[in-house]
């Protein structure tokens, strides 16, 4: 940990925004049902490999389990281990599905559940499944398979790759009608996937005939059918029938122009040399020694094409990454490139002469060296999935790869991966996910290498990327095994393992368990003192993280007296203009404006105004929240007109500076259209809360507290022009919302429950209003104390029942910075 604040170390810094919520940005239009041009393909179908092999017994195999008996089987599980042709056989089905005019062909990369929801929503939106809107796509997705179930269109679903099997539940597709088929792909012999009436397929090496069939073709259509010879048969015995080794082999040959004679006795020679590979001991998916020979065998021409000495370091690079794929990008950064140049091999006679740096290019081409001899696959088109490496070959890399070598390696891959991190990944949800995968698998391999050094950054980053994604659940596991994987490699009292306990905390708020961030909070802000001392940067921002908690939570009493001890403690010792110490200002005026004391927040949200302006600019995001946060204040007190001109103001700047959908754009614009109303330019205030809801849905999710309360200021505008009925629909489900999200007893829940009994009330509903807001005042006096403002306007709603009015985000709202 730094001593820089709480920009560096903690999960999210106090007076922060959390954006965006969903699983994906997502957002297309959807197509009319009687637009739709049939057939269909989604996904991408994988290219059958050069000299394919139908394997007919194999696929009477996968007939027969299909038709059991004279009922039909709706799904088939293809299973066996990494390279023996799983996805190929299906990509051949797929193939003659579509060539035989089956109405819908879906390909879904199935090794994460997140890419089947995604890709069934895409599939919902295309088919004009009843229900798909194109906003959220888990409901596309259902509504996607409720479509599969009932319609008469004859289709194919392939699940390729599924790695989760209880992450599948609740996805796998049915079909009432008998018009479909589902083909899976899986690596697992688990019983869980072949649940529900699904039917097991095992697929093997090719038969000896297939093996020798395959060489005859691949060399010939390569014109380098002369490499084949009397030894073709004993070659395939010794690669073991494995589709993948022979692949590998057949390219070798090619292009170092070697019979089959010639390559098995380099390939017997080596193989002697790797028994410390792989060990009968350690083979346990049942390849043998011969996958990783052929790969090494391949690896030594790949070592001496320009640019020379680069494929095997390149090699081991890719191997510690997701073999799914990662961004081409990552090759061109100063990480890599730094890591090639050291670790170059070259000819003893040149081992002395210095040597210029390798380039991004070289480093690039080194890649296209390792796709030639098919070590790995390039595919620039894939984007953020551009260069894959099969599991096995990964594997046997590593395990080639000196255990020296590890934690370089491990640093190296780790640094990359950040340096292509965009600082605001929402907008890149596809890249996000990648970058999220391939940490995850870096860190597997990696162990404690990853964390012992700088290059752990990339970790916390990754548990940023799932917190501001909104994926909830994702990110609470993600941050507990974090927490519990830093105590472990870095002992109980590191600094590091407070800072992912920091983060553990923070997405327990997100996910709307208070009480346990809350308490979490406390004892890291205890143990940081007693570690760091009291006066550390990061002592600091725990015990103003812990304020914002509390203020968050309701308890805005206890927050005031955190927040003016760490305003003065940074003002003494990190200085009045450090960014902390603004943002501790600006924490504190927002606290002070919760509890009535208006004129203090006044005063001290100019003063952050005139020291961000002058620290950072008048077009700094935090100069604009600065000037948001005093029209919502003055908007408090009634100084309407004023608050309506800097909103004003602000929104054109944050449209200019961030962009129409930022979310700080789109909080500005709900002020600014609630400022309209209370003015009575309710028409105005509707047109932009409309536009916001529809932002925000599209950007953080339907569920996000933003998202919520832009709808409920929408419901205020409707109800204020006359539009009971849909200002009611809307609040509904809010208070529905907001009590699954954030707890029955959470301030923004009691508001909304007291906003929808003055709906009824003005709806005729007066018996039910009025239980509603006297339960609602008796739950502010309980949760948040008799004198709160917001126990007094529910006392006040209560009396008079005068709807209140609401506004949106520009209260205090979270952002901890992440590593």
């Amino acid at each position: 940990m730094g001593a820089g604040g709480d920009a560096t170390h903690n999960a999210v810094g106090e007076n922060s925004r959390v954006y965006d919520k969903r699983r994906y940005e997502y957002h297309v239009h959807p197509a009319a049902a009687d637009t739709v041009r049939w057939p269909l393909e989604v996904g991408s179908v994988p290219a059958l490999a050069s000299a394919f092999q139908p394997r007919s017994a194999l696929r009477e195999r996968v007939d027969a389990a299909r038709s059991s008996g004279n009922a039909a089987v709706l799904t088939q599980v293809l299973s066996g281990g990494g390279g023996v042709g799983k996805s190929q056989l299906a990509a051949s089905y797929a193939a003659e599905a579509l060539g035989d005019g089956t109405d819908l062909v879906l390909w879904v990369p199935a090794t994460e559940v997140q890419q089947v929801i995604a890709l069934y929503a895409q599939a919902a939106v295309q088919v004009a499944a009843p229900g798909a809107v194109g906003i959220n796509p888990e409901d596309d997705a259902r509504a996607f398979m409720a479509w599969l179930a009932t319609t008469p269109r004859r289709w194919l679903v392939v699940l390729d790759g599924i790695a989760d099997p209880s992450g599948m539940d609740g996805w796998w597709p049915a079909s009432r009608s008998d018009s479909g088929w589902v083909l899976a792909t899986t690596r697992l012999q688990d019983a869980r996937i072949t649940g529900g009436g699904r039917r097991r397929v095992n697929v093997d090496v090719y038969t000896a005939a297939e093996a020798l069939a395959y060489l005859q073709v691949r060399l010939a259509d390569d014109d380098a059918g002369h490499l084949l010879d009397t030894a073709a048969g004993d070659l395939a015995e010794a690669l073991g029938y494995l589709p993948l080794a022979l692949g590998h082999a057949a390219a070798y040959m090619i292009n170092e122009d070697l019979n089959c004679a010639e390559y098995l006795v380099r390939f017997t020679d080596r193989r002697r040399q790797l028994d410390h590979v792989l060990p009968p001991t350690a083979d346990t998916e049942g390849y043998g020694r011969q996958v990783a020979a052929t790969l090494l065998l391949s690896l030594d021409a790949a070592q001496r094409t320009e640019p020379a000495g680069l494929a095997e370091p390149a090699l081991r690079l890719a191997a510690l990454l997701d073999p799914a794929g990662h961004p081409h990008t990552l090759w061109t950064t100063p990480d890599i490139c730094d890591y090639l140049t050291q670790h170059r091999t070259r000819p003893a006679e040149t081992a002395e002469i210095p040597q210029d740096p390798v380039t991004p290019e070289q480093a690039r081409a080194s890649l296209r060296t390792l796709h030639q001899y098919a070590l790995l696959n390039v595919d620039t088109r894939r984007e953020h999935r551009a260069v894959r490496i099969h599991a096995l070959t990964a594997r046997a890399a590593r395990e080639t790869t000196p255990a020296a070598d590890l934690p370089t390696l491990a640093t190296t891959t780790g640094g990359a991966l950040l340096r292509i991190w965009p600082d605001v990944d929402q907008h890149h949800p596809a890249l996000a996910a990648a970058l999220r995968t391939n940490t995850d698998v870096l860190a597997d391999h990696a162990g404690d290498h990853l964390w012992q050094s700088e290059a752990n950054r990339v970790l916390f980053r990754a548990s940023r990327s799932l917190f501001e994604s909104g994926l909830t659940t994702a990110s609470t596991a993600y941050c507990q095994r974090m927490a519990f994987d830093a105590e472990h490699f870095l002992g109980p009292e590191h600094p590091d393992v407070l800072t992912a306990r920091g983060n553990l905390a923070v997405s327990y708020s997100q996910a709307g368990r208070a009480e346990e961030a809350i308490a979490l909070e406390e004892q890291v802000f205890t143990d940081s003192r007693r570690i760091l001392g009291p006066e550390h940067p990061d002592t600091l921002a725990s015990r103003a993280n812990l304020a914002t908690s509390y203020a968050e939570a309701g308890r805005t009493t206890a927050s005031i007296p955190l927040l003016e001890q760490v305003l003065a403690d940074r003002v003494r010792i990190i200085g009045p203009d450090h960014p902390s110490t603004l943002t501790t200002r600006g924490n504190l005026a927002a606290s002070y404006r919760e509890v009535g004391r208006i004129a203090e927040a006044i005063t001290l949200e100019k003063q952050v105004i005139m020291d961000r302006t002058r620290i950072l600019g008048p077009d700094h995001p935090t100069t604009l929240g600065a000037q948001a946060s005093l029209a919502v204040s003055y908007w408090e007190v009634g100084r309407t007109n004023e608050a309506i001109t800097i909103e004003e103001k602000v929104l054109a700047d944050s449209k200019r500076t961030l962009g129409p959908e930022h979310p700080q754009t789109l909080t500005v614009a709900a002020n600014l259209a609630a400022s309209y109303s209370q003015v009575g330019r309710t028409k105005q205030a509707i047109a932009i809360e409309e536009t916001v809801v529809a932002a925000y849905e599209r950007v953080l999710g339907s569920e996000h507290p933003d998202t919520l309360t832009a709808r409920s200021n929408l419901a205020a505008s409707y109800s204020q022009v006359g539009r009971t009925k849909q200002a009611i629909a809307i609040e509904e489900t809010v208070v529905a919302a907001r009590e699954r999200v954030l707890g029955s007893d959470h301030p923004d829940t009691l508001m909304a429950r007291s906003s929808l009994a003055v709906s009824y009330w003005q709806a005729g509903r007066r018996e039910k209003a009025s239980a509603i807001l006297e339960i609602v005042l008796a739950d502010c006096e309980r949760v948040l104390g008799p004198e709160h403002p917001n126990t007094l306007k529910a006392r006040a709603n209560f009396a008079t029942v005068d709807r209140r009015s609401r506004r949106g985000g520009a209260r205090r709202t979270r952002w901890r910075p992440w590593r």
